[in-house]
């Protein structure tokens, strides 16, 4: 099992590391701050189901595939891009209600959770940043490897939700505040597909 030390200091480093806001987080505050708090905290969770997925994949070595090839780490890429800049355009050109009171939810928590799964889980960085992040807190005296990296992956999903469910709820505040001005209610898609789409070009342009 790990050492209480070794624990501690890597839960420090998830920590800062969570609390910077990047692509999973504007990811959240987009849908927050557009839908409201339940659907952004619905984002937060795909998120971290699609970080589940990339500890199993470092767990049982299947990330390594994509640390070593070139091709394939360049297809999950483009398709994890791709899948961004649709969504991005989806939101810029969706009609949607300028009247506060006509309003209703701009995607349901559910339809949320699974796009937040898929972005996350066709982002070839998170399975390099898995594959390289979590063998340097890994200790072979300390018992099973396999063990220690589930261990490892699961504060890791732990505190990254948390993080996003404290960023959800702060946009979600703030975006029930502006729904309410048509003229938010007129540009918020637009606003929210300009971070999908800048999100998936970001990802496009990544190197190994």
């Amino acid at each position: 099992m790990i050492d209480l030390s070794t624990l501690i200091a890597y839960i420090a480093v998830v920590l800062g590391f969570v609390f910077i806001p990047g692509p999973a987080t504007l990811l959240t505050i987009a849908r927050a701050t557009s839908s409201g708090t339940k659907v952004g905290i619905a984002t937060g969770a795909g998120i971290a189901a699609g970080d589940i997925f990339h500890t199993v994949m470092a767990m049982v070595g299947i990330s390594a595939i994509i640390a070593t090839s070139a091709t394939l780490f360049s297809i999950v890429k483009f398709i994890g891009a791709a899948y961004l800049v649709y969504l991005g355009i989806r939101a810029i050109i969706e009609k949607r209600p300028t009247h506060p009171s006509a309003g209703a939810l701009a995607i349901s928590a559910g339809k949320a959770f699974r796009q937040a799964v898929l972005t996350e889980v066709l982002n070839p960085k998170t399975a390099l940043f898995f594959l390289a992040f979590l063998p340097q807190f890994v200790r072979p005296e300390s018992g099973t490897v396999m063990l220690q990296l589930a261990v490892l992956g699961i504060v890791f999903v732990v505190l990254g939700l948390f993080s996003t469910v404290v960023f959800a709820v702060s946009a979600g505040r703030l975006g029930s505040f502006l729904r309410r001005n048509p003229t938010v209610l007129k540009w918020q898609g637009k606003v929210v597909g300009g971070i999908y789409c800048a999100l998936g070009v970001r990802l496009a342009l990544q190197q190994r």
